[in-house]
C-alpha cells in the first residue's frame, strides 16, 4: 500500500479546485453565449419594399396586437385590403405578379427584412434563387403557406407563434 505525502494531497486538492474553477467558468461562458444568441434571435424584424426599400410594410415577428404587425388583420400591414400589406393579393406588395412582392417567385426586387438598427436579415421572397433570401423557420413557413395565411392571418399567427 502506497502512502501519499501531505504535499501530494495538497497538490491533488489544488488540481481538483482548478478543474472545478475551469468548469464553472466554462458554464458561465456558455450561459452568456445562450443569452446573447437568444437576444439576437428575438430582434424585432421589419419589412421594407419598393425600388429602394423605402416603403414600410410592417413588422414580421411582432405580436398580432401590434399596430405595425403583419399578423394584425385589422392593422395597416396585416389587412388583406391595405395598399401596403403583403397579404393584399391585388396590391403592389402582395400580388404574385408584381416585382416588389415577396410572392413573385421570379422577382429580383423583393422586400428586405431589417431590424430597427438597419441590420439586414435577408430578402422576403419565394424566389428560391434570389441571393440573400431569408431562410429562417418563420420565413420558410410563410413562403410555403402564404396563400392560406392571407385568408386568415390571425389563425396562422396562432399556429406559427404558439
Amino acid at each position: 500500500m502506497k502512502i501519499l505525502k501531505k504535499s501530494s494531497i495538497i497538490s491533488l486538492n489544488s488540481t481538483k479546485n482548478l478543474t472545478t474553477h475551469f468548469i464553472l467558468k466554462a458554464m458561465i461562458a456558455l450561459v452568456f453565449c445562450l443569452i446573447i444568441s437568444q437576444t439576437s434571435f428575438s430582434q424585432t424584424l421589419h419589412i421594407y419594399g419598393g425600388s429602394s426599400h423605402q416603403v414600410y410594410l410592417g413588422c414580421l415577428n411582432c405580436d398580432s396586437y401590434d399596430s405595425n404587425s403583419i399578423w394584425n388583420e385589422y392593422g395597416t400591414y396585416g389587412s388583406e385590403y391595405s395598399t401596403n400589406s403583403i397579404w393584399n393579393e391585388y396590391g403592389t406588395f402582395g400580388s404574385e405578379y408584381n416585382s416588389y412582392s415577396p410572392w413573385n417567385s421570379y422577382s429580383n426586387t423583393p422586400p428586405a427584412i431589417v431590424d430597427k438598427a438597419g441590420n439586414f436579415y435577408g430578402y422576403l421572397t419565394t424566389n428560391r434563387y434570389k441571393s440573400n433570401r431569408a431562410e429562417s423557420n418563420l420565413t420558410l413557413t410563410v413562403y410555403k403557406y402564404y396563400e392560406f395565411i392571407r385568408k386568415d392571418v390571425s389563425k396562422w399567427y396562432s399556429k406559427i407563434f404558439s
